[in-house]
């Protein structure tokens, strides 16, 4: 892994389990001093473990790293600004943040309660929101930080009954736009990964609902070739000063593929030099952009190949 990260403080919000885990034992391993943040909840955000966190502290410092563990709740703001304070007086500072933290509570967008709504969109969008918040004042002190944030391929593309967790992935992706062009003076910047892993949110995401191909490998299988620790060598190259000058982008990674992902612009546009009527969009304006229409496709219709 190197030591890119040397002399480096990594908070890993969520990082007792998953890929969570893994960037927080391969920051260690590349220099960084690790604040390991997990409440040790289920994967619908329900009871809490305190030897969690504890526990993947514990093997970093096995592996001659240096780490401390944190169980705030990344939706309380209080335990949360604690936390940026335990890093500089546990670890002598903060340098990267990795927002990772996330729960899921799917269900068919017209079946799901405001309770299963209100609590992905806390955890992931104002978490997310939380913690960065809580970090910038010690960026803008310091004139340097980066963010890196856990968007989706559910958000960026579709999935189905996950409307709430689609949501917040894709307010993360527009939370950390804003933060690349709101703290660009003072040298922080801020990206987004979509990963694509084995881990306990996989396990329990709804089948797209296509029918399987005679011969076709089953999506259970595939997702077994893409293995959470193929995660965080792209997390820590954005935390290291090599990528002082990368920021604003959204990337994903599925087994040995890293790919950058587009952002919203402009496909087509149609002129009406005398104005628009309902009926003239419906004859002419739809008609000419339909060409460039995307369908109710979700992330597995986009990634239609095999991880390699």
């Amino acid at each position: 892994m190197g030591n890119l990260l040397e002399g480096k403080v990594v908070l890993v919000s969520g990082g007792g389990r998953g890929v969570g885990r893994d960037i927080a034992l391969q920051a260690g391993l590349a220099g960084a001093k690790v604040m390991v943040n997990d409440m040790g909840t289920s994967i619908g955000g329900e009871g809490e473990d305190d030897s969690v966190a504890g526990a993947v502290a514990d093997e970093i410092r096995a592996a001659g790293g240096e780490a401390a563990a944190c169980t705030a709740s990344v939706t309380d703001r209080a335990a949360v600004a604690a936390m940026i304070e335990q890093c500089r007086d546990e670890l002598g500072g903060l340098n990267h943040v990795v927002n990772n933290a996330g729960i899921l509570r799917d269900r068919m967008f017209h079946r799901m309660s405001d309770e299963e709504w209100d609590a992905v969109i806390d955890v992931h969008l104002n978490g997310a929101r939380n913690v960065a918040s809580a970090a910038a004042a010690t960026f803008r002190q310091q004139d340097s930080g980066s963010f890196v944030h856990m968007t989706s391929t559910a958000g960026l593309i579709g999935n189905l009954g996950q409307a709430n967790y689609s949501a917040a992935k894709m307010g993360i992706v527009g939370l950390s736009r804003s933060i690349s062009i709101d703290m660009a003076r003072a040298n922080v910047r801020s990206n987004c990964i979509a990963p694509f892993a084995l881990s306990r949110m996989t396990e329990t995401v709804p089948s797209s609902g296509g029918a399987q191909k005679p011969g076709e490998v089953p999506y259970a299988e595939k997702i077994k070739k893409m293995a959470s620790e193929k995660i965080p060598p792209l997390v820590i190259a954005l935390g290291s000063d090599a990528a002082a000058d990368i920021t604003g982008q959204i990337f994903a990674v599925r087994g040995n593929e890293i790919f950058l992902m587009s952002q919203p612009r402009p496909l087509r546009g149609i002129h009406r030099a005398e104005g628009w009527t309902p009926e003239a969009v419906l004859e002419h304006a739809i008609p000419a952009m339909r060409s460039d229409f995307y369908g109710p496709d979700t992330s597995r219709d986009v990634f239609s190949w095999d991880p390699i």
